[in-house]
């Protein structure tokens, strides 16, 4: 019964912070760059935090070039 309940409440989480990511137009954008993805990943695992004044963000996002 805990499994359960635990995993209704992180499937409601995640809902919610989909649906902040959706309202604030994250997948209406274009290519998807490391900093966007890093974006609507914060915005969903912080679900209700969003409506309560969380505002994730990540910074410049600087992935290593590859050897030649």
């Amino acid at each position: 019964m805990k499994t359960r309940t635990g995993t209704l409440l992180l499937v409601i989480w995640l809902v919610i912070g989909f649906v902040a990511a959706a309202q604030r137009h994250y997948f209406d954008s274009g290519p998807i760059t490391c900093a966007s993805f890093g974006n609507i990943a914060l915005t969903i695992v912080s679900g209700p935090l969003n409506y309560m004044g969380v505002n994730p963000h990540l910074g410049n996002c600087e992935l290593p070039q590859p050897s030649p």
